[in-house]
């Protein structure tokens, strides 16, 4: 067993040194003068035992004050040091731990801003940024302290166990032979504690998740509807008593792990005692050394106690250290090509050959041997049944995913061979479910592009041009006011919500746009105004419309019909109606629809 543990503790030592260095980076000198006032802190446990060892021995041999003083003095003096080292400790720790804090944030951020999307589609993905985000945020800080306590109470536990060495040199060697089962058995808990940590990360996720669904706006209005309260309470009420269960079970299994560890380092203090009682009672000790053995013993108890659990916290933060270092090492798949922005082909023209992709983890391509042409310059609608492959092909075009097979091609160049970040700026979308970012109306149609966010023309030209400059100046603020309940803005309807996410796509001014129906959340009246303007606003521009509307999709040049990840039918509304396809079909069953409507 010790050489098992052994092998898995030294398994985790590099991520414990990556640890240790980003704690460095973020704190460097903070964590000097941390080290400084750790070590000053432990060797003043010794300092005051040897003073009253010789305060005891001066009462016993000549009672006078003048005689105590210096031994009274250099205690007072000495717990007053004491006090200003703690409070001194509490400050730079204070310091340490926001800093550290903000840097793994920042690492975590960074990390996950350069993912691919894959990443988040598989449940694993989950489970690893679950326990990075929420395990492992505050153990680079917490093997830092571990390890100053590790060296903090070893100082201390050094010089008080040369005291004992000056009287019996079996004396130390009593308290650390008694003290390595517990060790052991500490370490064989954790690992056992671990385990269970990320077996059950899962069930924390959805505790986790159950508890938001309660609780927050998102689904308030649904879960009252349909009565579910007291269904996902209940849910969370049996995941959490699972949760309660298994945790508790590893409590008092840690409890009784630590009772036989101290029982069995005990007896070795007592029997120390009693030896060193019996040398007194012979006359061979005086009272003041009795007395500085008995707290030398007992701090030394103290100590190897606080070596025991630092070194179980040390062991704990580094298994925990990897989980946060598993994330960190991912490496996205979507990579940027040498191609400089400036060698970007110009005019738009998209093209995919022979393109078919799987989702990962999925077990149907979503596109299978698709051929599509959209020529620069015009406007090219999407239609087709839901899981057709529509919206695939905008995350395909915005290089969010390559192809498994086949290519897609950008003027004649493969979007491999081109810098992801480069190509998006270039390109405006709207998403089918837009981000709600709960800001001011002016950042939610800026965010289009954060290098022109404090244009002001711009961002009032953009509403205008996406229909929502009505919605906007009935809020008290206009431009200056907050959207969304978290901080106290006003909330808008569907529709407006989608039309200040046209003005954003459209804030860019990318040649290149894209639009995932982009009218779904707009009333009839609304939708007629926007398209009445939509062909002035693409003008130029290369454009792609994904929808569901054929009354948004006959104002393309050009329409594909999609079915289970291929074009079926092409052309324009006109030519499709008289082709008397499945277009046609959909098309009259829209239009019977409205007319009933």
């Amino acid at each position: 067993m010790l050489k098992s543990q052994f092998a898995q503790f030294v398994r985790h030592l590099p991520a414990g040194r990556r640890a240790l260095a980003l704690v460095w980076d973020a704190a460097g000198w903070w964590t000097v003068t941390w080290a400084i006032l750790l070590v000053a802190q432990g060797l003043v446990p010794a300092g005051l035992a040897l003073l009253l060892r010789t305060l005891v021995n001066q009462l016993v041999s000549s009672p006078r004050w003048t005689a105590i003083a210096p031994s009274a003095l250099g205690i007072a003096g000495l717990w007053v040091v004491a006090q200003l080292l703690s409070s001194a400790l509490s400050w730079v720790r204070a310091v340490q731990a926001e800093q550290v804090q903000d840097e793994v944030h920042r690492l975590i951020h960074t990390q996950a801003l350069r993912l691919d999307l894959a990443f988040y589609d598989h449940p694993e993905s989950y489970d690893l940024l679950y326990r990075a985000q929420v395990d492992a945020i505050s153990q680079p800080l917490a093997l830092l302290e571990s390890l100053g306590s590790l060296v903090q109470n070893g100082l201390g536990f050094l010089v008080l166990a040369g005291i004992l060495w000056s009287y019996a040199k079996w004396l130390p060697l009593l308290l650390i032979v008694t003290a390595i089962p517990g060790l052991l058995l500490v370490a064989r808990h954790i690992l056992k504690e671990h385990k269970w940590n990320l077996e059950h990360t899962a069930e924390e996720r959805r505790a986790r998740y159950l508890d938001w669904l309660i609780t927050e706006q998102y689904a308030a209005a649904e879960i009252r509807l349909f009565d579910l309260g007291s269904f996902h309470r209940k849910a969370f009420e049996s995941v959490r008593e699972s949760l309660r269960n298994g945790k508790l079970s590893l409590v008092r299994a840690g409890a009784a792990t630590e009772l036989g560890a101290g029982l069995l380092a005990w007896a070795g203090s007592l029997l120390g005692l009693g030896w060193m009682l019996g040398q007194t009672l012979a006359g061979k000790a005086r009272l003041g050394d009795l007395l500085l053995c008995f707290q030398a013993f007992q701090q030394c108890q103290s100590l190897l106690r606080s070596l025991l659990e630092g070194a179980g916290k040390i062991y704990r933060s580094l298994l925990f250290v990897e989980n946060l270092d598993e994330f960190l090492r991912i490496e996205p798949t979507i990579l940027p090509a040498p191609m400089a922005e400036s060698g970007l082909p110009a005019k738009n023209s998209i093209c995919f050959e022979h393109v078919s992709f799987t989702y990962p983890g999925g077990f149907h391509p979503a596109l299978d041997a698709f051929d599509l042409e959209i020529p620069h310059g015009k406007v090219v609608a999407l239609v087709g049944a839901n899981g057709a492959g529509k919206s695939t092909i905008l995350k395909l075009i915005c290089r969010f995913y390559d192809p498994d097979q086949g290519r897609i091609l950008l003027d004649g160049v493969d979007l491999r061979e081109v810098d992801p970040e480069a190509l998006r700026r270039r390109i405006g979308v709207l998403f089918q479910e837009p981000v709600h970012y709960h800001a001011t109306v002016h950042e939610n149609i800026a965010f289009g592009d954060v290098d022109a966010l404090r244009d002001e023309a711009r961002v009032c030209q953009a509403a205008h041009d996406a229909g929502a400059l009505e919605p906007i100046e009935r809020l008290q603020g206009g431009f200056n006011a907050v959207l969304g309940k978290w901080f106290g803005g006003a909330e808008l309807s569907g529709g407006e919500w989608q039309r200040i996410a046209l003005a954003r796509a459209f804030f860019r001014r990318a040649s290149l746009v894209i639009l995932d129906e982009p009218t779904s959340a707009m009333d009839s009246w609304a939708e007629q105004d926007w398209l009445n303007r939509f062909r002035t606003l693409t003008a130029g521009k290369t454009a792609l419309m994904i929808t569901h509307r054929f009354t948004t999709a006959m104002h393309a040049d050009i329409i594909h019909v999609l079915d289970k990840g291929r074009v079926v039918e092409s052309g324009s509304h006109a030519q499709l109606v008289a082709l008397g396809g499945s277009y046609a079909s959909s098309w009259a069953a829209q239009m019977q629809e409205i007319a009933r409507g």
